[in-house]
């Protein structure tokens, strides 16, 4: 009876260790909306990896473990930073109790800036090739902080974005996507 007990504790154990790892590695996002068309679509289901911008305290990791040291106080990240032109899923900076999905234009340090729907990074004109659909916007010149990322939807003319709301802190930010999942005719890997 004692082995029925200790292979049940240990299937539990090895569930909740299971469960806690995909908890925090992998997330699944709903896209709400057109503004990420063509690139996503309203109720496609995706997987995001949130693993990649895991935010880790590297400076208290080189206090603990004696070999571990602190190169870069901007190197934060488990894996590495959002990159420019990549998908992400994060809390709106408006009400952190919603999650959208847009697209990284800009990120710390940048200088950005739209002119007749061209956006200019660094003063260069940023090559987009998922954009579909340009709309004439512009915004002025800014300069993003740190911790701040600039995020445009795909779809210009129907994006609530950065141009609306401002930038989003790195803090927000929850994971790349990686996966659209359903339904099974859009199954695809999100480069």
């Amino acid at each position: 009876m004692s082995s029925l007990i200790r292979e049940f504790v240990e299937a539990i154990v090895l569930a909740l260790v299971v469960f806690v790892v995909i908890q925090t590695s992998v997330q699944n996002f709903k896209v709400e909306g057109s503004s990420m068309h063509p690139t996503l679509q309203g109720g496609q289901y995706l997987l995001v990896n949130k693993l990649i911008y895991l935010n880790i305290d590297q400076e208290r990791f080189s206090r603990i473990i004696p070999f571990w040291t602190v190169d870069n106080a901007h190197n934060r990240f488990a894996v590495r930073p959002p990159e420019r032109q990549e998908v992400i899923v994060f809390h709106f900076p408006r009400d952190t109790s919603r999650d959208f999905v847009k697209r990284v234009i800009g990120t710390p340090g940048d200088t950005l800036e739209i002119r007749n729907g061209r956006v200019i990074v660094n003063g260069l004109a940023l090559v987009e090739p998922y954009i579909t659909a340009r709309d004439d916007s512009s915004m002025a010149q800014v300069t993003l902080g740190e911790k701040e990322y600039f995020v445009l939807g795909d779809n210009r003319r129907g994006s609530n974005d950065s141009r609306n709301w401002g930038t989003v802190p790195e803090a927000n930010i929850l994971g790349k996507v990686w996966i659209i999942y359903w339904p099974l005719s859009n199954w695809t890997l999100l480069e």
